[in-house]
This record gives structure tokens, sequence and C-alpha cells, in this order.
């Protein structure tokens, strides 16, 4: 039996290319894992919003046959990836990352308890990020942009360079579902959890995914 995976790889670094993040990842994976990913099928098509075209929504389902072992492989790998590579920001860094980035860009006539609690609402709408994305996207906006951002720009931003990552886990969590539904294999709360967490991750990763095109 193939071992289970008990941490991602250790050489993660936040500030390689996407690319070669996402490949460090899934060659780090168990080789039953990284076939069916490899035979996975993949849509992309267009999305369209208020405003027009609002990027790429991607479609990806597993192959048939994925076993059980495969779907438990996954499981633990999610759990990992969402765990230390994907693992929130604390509060206080998101705080002092936040409370650095507006001070680039001060605002007149704001008092200064008014300007820390508008950053604590920034560190509550950046809650679900890593800390590494949180850090790039105000790396990349102090280094590209002249005025304070918006909570929205920066989510976009934070969305952006966890993408990858996001998009593999999403993945990730169809795989750990896959096997229960088509064999009835597990234990119902096993099931469940599985589930759950892939409704949870399309919801996190929805964002994240449309930027990938």
């Amino acid at each position: 039996m193939t071992p289970l995976p008990t941490r991602p790889p250790p050489a993660f670094d936040p500030a390689a290319p996407a690319a070669e993040r996402r490949a460090a990842l899934v060659s780090a994976l168990p080789a039953p894992l990284r076939d069916v990913l490899a035979s996975g099928r993949l849509e992309r098509r267009p999305r369209f919003g208020d405003r027009g075209f609002d990027g790429v929504t991607e479609d990806w389902s597993p192959p048939d046959g994925v076993t059980v072992q495969q779907a438990l492989m996954a499981r633990r790998t999610l759990d990992e990836l969402t765990g230390t590579i994907l693992a929130p920001a604390s509060p206080d860094h998101l705080l002092a990352r936040v409370l650095a980035l507006l001070s680039h860009y001060p605002a007149k006539g704001t008092a200064p308890e008014v300007e820390h609690l508008v950053a604590l609402d920034w560190a509550e709408d950046l809650g679900e990020f890593p800390a590494w994305a949180v850090d790039a996207a105000a790396r990349t906006w102090r280094r590209t942009q002249k005025w304070r951002p918006s909570i929205a720009e920066m989510r976009a931003l934070c969305e952006e360079a966890c993408a990858p990552e996001w998009a593999l886990a999403r993945r990730l969590s169809v795989i750990a579902a896959a096997s229960a539904s088509a064999d009835g294999a597990g234990d119902g709360a096993g099931e469940a959890t599985g589930l759950g967490r892939a409704g949870r991750l399309r919801a996190l990763a929805g964002g994240a995914v449309r930027r990938m095109g």
C-alpha cells in the first residue's frame, strides 16, 4: 500500500512563480493521486457578471473509478494543505500587515481610533487567506499603486496570490468525495466530512479559480 503523505513539501516558496509552486505541490503527492489529477476532466467556460466578462470558471471532475485508497489520500493531503500552506493568517499578523499597508496611504482627517477600526474591518475581511498571500497582495499594491486600496481590491489580490493552491485543494476535495459517492465506502461521518469540506472549498476558492484563466 502506498503510504499517505505526512506533510506538504517543506520547500514551499510563496515567492516562486505560481506555475512552479503548483508543480512542486503536485510532484510531492503520492503517485496514485498524481494519476487521478492527470486523468481528470477539465472544462473552462467564460463567466459573466454585471459588468460583462468576469474571467474564467473552471470545472474539474475526476476520472471514473477513484478508489477508496485514493480518496483517503486526497482527504489526508487536503487536511495537510489547508492546515499549513493554506491555513488562515493569525489575527495579529493580519492587523499588523493592514496597519502597515494603510500607513503608506494615510487618510487625511481620519482619527487614529477610526483608522484602527478600519484596520480591524480589513483584518476580518481578509481572514480566510494565508499570511503569505496577504503579504504578497500588500507588496503588489505598494509597488504598483499610488492610492489607498479598497478591501475588495485587496481581496482580489489575495485570491490571485493563492489561486493555484486553492485550485489544487478544490480538486483534492472532489477526489475525496468521489469514492464515497461511487462505492459507498467509508463510514457516514467520514463521507459527510469530505462532502462538507468540498462545499466549503468550492465557496472559498470561487474567486481564485475565476482568475486562473
